[in-house]
């Protein structure tokens, strides 16, 4: 059986994705979508280090002050960012003002700007496989996801574990972790 559930709209989700009406536009609109793009996935990684011990829908709905207040997640404008940036930060209650996450953002974006970010991170993708029939059947941390959050320390990278990697890649598209009863077309 199945843990997806009928939404008020007749469209089976997985259950986090109905929870809210944030979460069912972030489930039904980009969740699992695949992105590419430098810029688009250091936003995607950033954002998943900001979660790490919060919870996703805090996240996601200070989104629009993370972009505002990282200059949309421009690597290049991101990594020229200085100490009285890093300060403006930790001013701004738009955002998780946690220092240690903003000083991590600011160093990975300058490390960043040295790599092919998309081509790094894609080459940890693993070969399509069926969906979860449940949540209990979607892992929380992969040899993938462990092999990427290793790539990505020995290039300098912080706030960057096995658990952030892997949800990088389900929000990514790397991996389908949606449902097998799940409304959302199969990605990849």
């Amino acid at each position: 059986m199945s843990d997806a559930v009928v939404g008020a709209d007749g469209r089976a989700r997985c259950p986090w994705g109905g929870s809210t009406p944030d979460y069912v536009a972030y489930h039904d609109e980009e969740w699992g979508r695949t992105v590419r793009g430098d810029d688009a996935l250091f936003e995607r990684l950033t954002l998943e280090a900001f979660q790490s011990g919060l919870s996703w829908i805090t996240i996601l709905r200070k989104r629009q002050a993370f972009r505002a207040a990282f200059a949309g997640f421009s690597i290049a404008r991101v990594a020229a960012f200085t100490e009285a940036d890093a300060t403006r930060l930790m001013a701004d209650p738009g955002i998780v003002r946690n220092r240690m996450k903003i000083d991590a953002a600011l160093h990975n974006a300058r490390v960043a700007a040295g790599l092919d970010l998309t081509g790094l991170l894609w080459s940890f993708a693993p070969p399509r496989r069926d969906r979860p029939r449940a949540l209990a059947d979607v892992p929380a941390v992969t040899p993938e996801s462990t092999a990427m959050a290793k790539a990505l320390k020995k290039r300098g990278l912080k706030f960057v574990g096995p658990t952030t990697a892997y949800a990088l890649m389900q929000a990514t598209g790397m991996v389908d972790d949606h449902l097998t009863d799940c409304w959302v077309p199969v990605m990849r």
